[in-house]
């Protein structure tokens, strides 16, 4: 009996085929209430999910011959380790699949902060053409990016920044003592990357300790004049004091791609502020990223199913 793998919420063919290809049986999801999950999971061996699936201790309970649950994408807060852990499950994602797609993404967004280019284009359409004259961007050539969190995206966008751009690039990370590439210089205290940066990225995952964890404090610590980008995830900051922030002009404006609840409200006051750019939580989705993603959760499940240690795992199952 070949074994079923359970996919939440569809993905990509390339990702589906290479599961077939190898023997599998495929469940694509119906709805992602937790009942439609628990019921849907019961008989399956291996879960392909992405974000919007959560995969807590109620649904892994349900499903009796679970050996590994394989996110499509980086973020794991959607899933509940400890109690995969605790079942003997694997829990994998996907590392090298989307990184330079959200390091592209967090580029364009600091390019349209210091060239006022939302604006511009809002401006332009509605017959405003003078508006070139009011309109000032920066230049990003001797400025200092400050990203916070120096995993994989954090390091690629740190070339990209300095090699495509001659920005000065920092980076703090308590998990990292030496710098991973030369054009990053290594910052031990987290107010002076805030305080003397001109772009402030965050890269961090949402656990327990990075909830909020960027909040009114360290927005008082950037420069007036100073950009701040969060791509990586919502809950790290929070939000009230970022528009806080924003409307007092303690910074110049924000690129946002995540928020604390997805989707957001379309009341979400971030909205109506000219100094920000939203994006839909779509950083790691381009087209060849996404196959990426696809496929390299998949080889996962194949992996942990043919007895395999997964290349990516994030756990050591009990």
């Amino acid at each position: 009996m070949s074994h079923l793998v359970y996919i939440p919420q569809d993905i990509e063919k390339e990702g589906k085929s290479y599961l077939v290809e190898k023997g599998y049986k495929i469940k694509v999801g119906t709805d992602l209430a937790q009942e439609v999950l628990m019921e849907e999971i019961k008989d399956c061996n291996a879960v392909l999910t992405r974000s919007a699936a959560i995969i807590n201790k109620e649904v892994i309970q349900a499903a009796e011959n679970l050996k590994v649950i394989a996110k499509y994408g980086v973020g794991l807060d959607n899933i509940d380790i400890e109690a995969a852990s605790e079942r003997g499950i694997y829990v994998t994602n996907t590392p090298e699949a989307n990184a330079n797609a959200v390091a592209e993404h967090v580029m364009a967004l600091i390019l349209s902060l210091s060239k006022n280019l939302s604006m511009a284009d809002r401006e332009l359409r509605s017959g405003n053409f003078a508006i070139r004259n009011k309109l000032f961007g920066m230049d990003l050539e001797g400025k200092t990016l400050g990203i916070i969190g120096l995993g994989r995206i954090g390091s690629i966008l740190a070339k990209k920044a300095s090699k495509g751009f001659d920005m000065k690039v920092i980076g703090y990370d308590p998990y990292v003592e030496a710098s991973p590439n030369q054009e990053l210089e290594i910052a031990t205290d987290l107010e002076w990357v805030f305080r003397n940066s001109d772009v402030i990225s965050l890269h961090l995952p949402l656990t327990k300790t990075t909830k909020g964890i960027i909040g009114s404090l360290q927005f008082s610590w950037m420069k007036s004049s100073a950009f701040f980008v969060n791509a990586s995830r919502g809950g790290v900051v929070k939000e009230s004091d970022l528009v806080d922030a924003l409307q007092a002009g303690e910074i110049a404006g924000a690129g946002i791609d995540v928020f604390e609840v997805e989707p957001p409200d379309e009341w979400n006051p971030l909205f109506k502020l000219d100094n920000v750019i939203v994006t839909p939580h779509n950083a790691a989705l381009t087209n060849e990223g996404s196959i990426r993603m696809a496929v390299h959760a998949a080889m996962q499940v194949d992996q942990v199913l043919t007895g395999v240690k997964p290349n990516w795992a994030v756990n050591e199952p009990s």
